[in-house]
């Protein structure tokens, strides 16, 4: 299959390096080799955010996403600062183009971890809280499309996006709702889906997919995380994607080959790529 468009991935992650011979690399040549055409390498921190960036210029095909996700913010001593060295990445509009950079993400809020760095750092919503909103306020700014990270957090999340009416984005590896889809996309939000939708327990997210509109909808692997059916426990990458497209193509009642024209023209649109 050719023309995929996968949307989320961490190609940074060490976890390439450990379970691929010939590490990131390898596995991006073959790939982009094999039908994959686009890449969003999107960073959690700034480091992973200045590393995706790297990974990107390497690639025709890979484009890069930077902020700061809910889970790294626990970490920062410093919230104002961090902000401040993300914004400097992120505000000129020429800088952005040269590093390929169309997305201002990942951000959002994730309640479901309890705690961090082996129980020492307990979870702070308020700190998560901060974080987003001054993200969101930044892609305001900024007219940067924004990726949201929602776990386990719908409500607030939903709640948070609705308070920045001029910033749209795209929620990625959706695991809420149809109903709280349905109401994203009538706010013209995307709705991205990854291997969970392939999942044989995954009901609620193909109920949550069939209630997308098709010109709203995207895929993406989460790589190294969340590896499809009848992948599930192998470290994902960009090619596992056609058995999420599978999966979406039974639910659109077409083939494979045009769930991933559409949803490649839809992340064309979301990341305003010619």
């Amino acid at each position: 299959m050719k023309g995929i468009f996968d949307t989320h991935a961490h190609y940074f992650d060490a976890r390439f390096e450990k379970e691929f011979e010939g590490g990131a690399d390898a596995v991006l040549s073959e790939v982009f080799a094999n039908g994959v055409e686009r890449i969003v390498n999107v960073g959690t921190n700034l480091a992973t955010s200045r590393a995706a960036i790297a990974q990107a210029a390497r690639y025709d095909g890979m484009y890069a996403a930077a902020g700061i996700h809910p889970e790294d913010c626990h970490f920062i001593a410093d919230p104002d600062a961090a902000l401040a060295e993300l914004y400097d990445l992120l505000s000129n509009a020429d800088a952005r183009q040269k590093s390929k950079l169309v997305a201002l993400g990942e951000i959002g809020l994730d309640y479901h971890w309890q705690s961090y760095d082996n129980g020492r750092i307990p979870m702070d919503k308020g700190k998560q809280a901060y974080f987003f909103n001054a993200q969101m306020s930044m892609a305001g700014e900024l007219g940067l499309p924004v990726i949201i990270h929602d776990r386990e957090a719908h409500g607030d999340c939903f709640e948070t996006v609705l308070r920045y009416p001029s910033v749209r984005g795209v929620f990625h590896s959706y695991s809420g709702s149809a109903e709280m889809a349905t109401e994203l996309c009538r706010r013209g939000w995307f709705i991205s889906f990854s291997g969970t939708l392939t999942f044989t327990n995954a009901a609620r997210v193909r109920e949550a997919a069939r209630a997308v509109p098709r010109e709203m909808l995207l895929v993406e692997t989460d790589a190294p995380y969340l590896a499809p059916h009848p992948m599930r426990g192998r470290p994902n990458h960009s090619g596992y994607l056609v058995h999420t497209l599978g999966v979406l193509a039974e639910i659109w009642d077409c083939t494979p080959e045009k769930a991933a024209e559409e949803t490649f023209q839809n992340a064309k649109k979301l990341f305003q790529m010619p």
